[in-house]
């Protein structure tokens, strides 16, 4: 049988590509992405730390709806503690619905992502005028509040279509977060020319970590210190790139954000720290942007 193919890239094995680091010699990438989501009452997608419900199913919009109301404080509180920079992917929804968040953001000079309107659809479900639609709407309310337009997207629920990279590419979007397919930057073929293809780590996301795999705090905690201290060691060897994604609702809950202060006092503290590149995902990009080419896959 014939294999499908996307044809958005090739196949590059991490052992045959060029060396390289990041700013200052550094050579581990470290971005906090933070996903602010908003959702529809009694209707569309949802996530759930418990069974859905019937809907208005008021029991998981209100857990979700905690996010906003109280983890996120809590959280932006621990970055500014530990002297962190963060990029956000947010729903646009936020900016009528809670604008002191977004002002919270400039003020830390933090990121923008786009992260499509809300969380209770994704894009993939849209025909390609739809989801044109739907990014530039997106886009325009970024446009309007900030005065540009986000450099970076992922979208709801990571969801894609065939059109999603081609359609980004077009509206001016520099690099995309849903494909979790490396550890470095690769370039991704658009119509339009090459979109950068950034690092977002599934297996040490918070949501499915902790809601769909069960895994509890600790365990959460266990995971993203392995995954790190391998990673800082594998960077003598490539430069590499770790993110951390979490959700407002899910680490914003006391006990898991006692949990992510272990991981980031692990982090900050670690004896190795003269490798880490504290970043965020647009100086990432604007890095790979001004190599050499052949230095970075798919950049020829």
């Amino acid at each position: 049988m014939d294999l499908k193919k996307h044809g958005r890239y090739d196949y590059s094995p991490i052992i045959e590509r060029p060396d390289y680091s990041w700013p200052e010699g550094k050579r581990l990438a470290f971005y906090i992405g933070l996903n602010i989501e908003h959702f529809s009452f009694g209707e569309g997608l949802g996530h759930t730390p418990t069974n859905p419900g019937v809907q208005p199913d008021v029991r998981n919009y209100a857990w979700r709806d905690y996010g906003l109301r109280v983890g996120i404080w809590r959280l932006f509180d621990l970055f500014d503690e530990l002297g962190l920079p963060a990029s956000h992917l947010m729903n646009t929804s936020i900016y009528d619905y809670a604008p002191q968040i977004p002002e919270r953001i400039r003020e830390r000079n933090d990121e923008f992502i786009g992260h499509g309107i809300t969380n209770s659809e994704q894009q993939g479900d849209y025909s390609e005028g739809e989801e044109r639609s739907l990014i530039e709407i997106a886009t325009n309310a970024f446009l309007e509040h900030e005065g540009e337009g986000p450099g970076g997207w992922m979208g709801p629920w990571i969801s894609e279509s065939v059109h999603t990279p081609d359609l980004l590419k077009e509206a001016g979007y520099k690099f995309i977060m849903d494909w979790s397919n490396d550890d470095q930057p690769t370039w991704m073929r658009t119509k339009s020319g090459p979109l950068l293809m950034l690092p977002y780590h599934i297996e040490i996301n918070d949501s499915p970590a902790q809601l769909s795999r069960r895994h509890t705090a600790s365990q959460f905690t266990e995971m993203v210190c392995a995954h790190f201290d391998e990673q800082i060691r594998l960077s003598d060897s490539q430069p590499l790139v770790f993110s951390l994604a979490l959700h407002t609702f899910v680490v914003g809950q006391p006990y898991r954000l006692a949990g992510l202060r272990d991981i980031l006092n692990h982090i900050c503290n670690h004896p190795e720290r003269e490798k880490i590149w504290f970043t965020r995902p647009r100086e990432i990009y604007s890095h790979v942007a001004s190599l050499p080419k052949g230095t970075v896959p798919g950049d020829d």
